[in-house]
């Protein structure tokens, strides 16, 4: 039995507006080591936007791969496979390849092709051990497919969805030609799926990607166990299959996500069948807060600003704080007044919301 815990959609380094989150980020961080401790698991899959931006800061950088140095430190069986995501620059997540072709981590950015031009399907298919150290499954790591990355399909009436697809079945023909018996096939993918649940942040995703079209659960052989997902915020499972999952951010990205329940994912893989799959709740370092709970005339939620409770942690736990008021026409100087109402609150005020 191998046990594999899904994760993905870290944004590392990202700034909830103008508030630096490494104490969140270090906070998750620590907690995953802990459950990979804990839960024993033996394969960690991260499915790109490792990190926010794809000139990271070296603090963001030395946050990840002190990480993976503790995780298989602690864990010295741990395999990891971590794919870039359409965040991620794909040759700089790549460029310790060499120095860990030795250990169990993967990393797959690129997409690699024979001097002929077709896509080299050994380089994205990672071989995973079981105890014994025998291959007991073949994990089809593709990263975020861009324009050249995927097969051309001729006529087609969409590029892009149509290579995706044809991209997912040559990578699926080629793990089958690989597999013996009693081996497994999983699959790894950074793209938006038809039929996801979307928040705010998912939204501007799209157009960053151009609005290109969204990809069908049918793209995923069913000789497939289990697709990890990741770009979409939110955990759900897509086409109404249990084994194709986006596990959502550990951390929420915008205050539409206040209320989504932030998880990994963990499953047990035997004898290739796919078993005990469950989720495990991520704690929230920072909370976010909304007031009012709908948006009121600026008196009556300077109103509630008054009687907010003052928060008593500390600073760097200090919770985010979205504020709605409803416009019945100009309002010179209204942060300044919020500002001003929320003084010895301790919360950090992200923005004012107009209605």
């Amino acid at each position: 039995m191998i046990r594999i815990l899904h994760t993905a959609d870290w944004h590392i380094g990202q700034l909830f507006h103008q508030y630096d989150r490494t104490y969140e980020h270090q906070q998750f961080l620590n907690w995953l080591l802990e459950t990979l401790t804990t839960q024993k698991i033996d394969v960690l899959l991260i499915i790109g936007d490792v990190f926010d931006l794809s000139n990271p800061s070296a603090v963001s950088v030395k946050l990840f791969y002190s990480f993976l140095n503790r995780a298989t430190r602690e864990n010295p069986a741990l395999q990891i496979v971590v794919i870039a995501g359409n965040h991620d620059s794909a040759s700089r997540l790549e460029s310790p390849k060499p120095l860990l072709e030795s250990s169990n981590i993967h990393i797959i950015g690129l997409v690699q092709k024979h001097d002929s031009g077709e896509i080299d399907y050994s380089q994205i298919t990672v071989p995973l051990k079981d105890k014994e150290g025998n291959t007991a499954i073949w994990c089809i790591a593709a990263p975020f497919l861009r324009m050249g990355d995927y097969p051309s399909v001729p006529d087609s009436s969409n590029p892009y969805t149509e290579g995706v697809h044809a991209f997912y079945k040559e990578a699926y023909q080629y793990a089958i030609a690989q597999k013996q018996a009693g081996q497994t096939i999983i699959a790894m993918g950074h793209l938006h799926a038809q039929q996801a649940e979307v928040g705010d942040a998912d939204k501007l995703e799209r157009l960053i990607m151009g609005g290109v079209e969204s990809i069908s659960a049918a793209a995923f052989e069913a000789g497939i166990r289990y697709v990890a997902l990741g770009h979409i915020h939110k955990a759900q499972r897509i086409g109404g299959k249990e084994h194709i999952r986006y596990s959502g951010s550990p951390l929420p990205m915008s205050f539409s996500e206040t209320n989504y329940k932030h998880q990994v994912i963990v499953l047990d893989i035997e004898e290739d069948k796919l078993e005990n799959l469950h989720s495990i709740e991520i704690p929230v370092s920072v909370p976010l807060k909304r007031i009012p709970k709908t948006h009121s005339v600026i008196e009556e939620v300077l109103n509630e600003i008054q009687h907010l409770e003052k928060y008593e942690g500390d600073q760097q736990t200090a919770p985010y704080l979205e504020v709605r008021v409803l416009l019945e026409g100009p309002e010179p100087g209204l942060r300044h007044k919020v500002e001003t109402a929320l003084t010895g609150k301790n919360y950090r005020l992200e923005k004012t919301h107009f209605l």
